[in-house]
């Protein structure tokens, strides 16, 4: 798959280029999975974590987002992959989630999941598929 986003976008893990009010708004007030989630707690995430921001070349207008919680040595939980609604149906969202994996190839993981209620075929493109083994796995905290 070829991971170059389309024309009038471009890819950056600068963090000081993120929006960190709009993508708050989008994840906590749009997303399924982190509705309701505090500033505070959003801007803690980030921190922590590897960041990847999709912007509008011509404007500089932040048009998607995904975060990376990683030891960059043998694992990587994607997450909080968002592209905005007005930018939706362009194919960022496959492209943004190619642009991750190529990103965190090199360091060799032995696994990079996700969790997802309805965007399957989405990561699909780009090679994830569904746990072979769900009895190996565990949870603690909210199912």
């Amino acid at each position: 798959m070829n991971s170059e986003l389309p024309d009038g976008y471009e890819l950056s893990t600068d963090p000081a280029r993120l929006d960190a009010e709009l993508v708050h708004r989008w994840l906590s007030q749009d997303a399924y999975w982190a509705l309701g989630r505090s500033r505070e707690k959003h801007d803690r995430a980030v921190a922590h974590s590897l960041n990847f921001g999709v912007y509008d070349t011509v404007s500089g207008a932040q048009a998607g987002y995904a975060r990376v919680v990683t030891d960059l040595a043998t694992f990587a939980w994607l997450c909080d992959v968002y592209i905005d609604r007005a930018a939706r149906g362009k194919g960022l969202g496959t492209t943004l989630v190619a642009t991750v994996r190529d990103h965190l190839a090199p360091y060799g993981l032995r696994r990079v999941m996700l969790a997802t209620a309805d965007a399957h075929a989405v990561y699909a493109k780009v090679g994830y598929e569904p746990l072979a083994d769900r009895e190996k796995w565990m949870l603690f905290g909210e199912q």
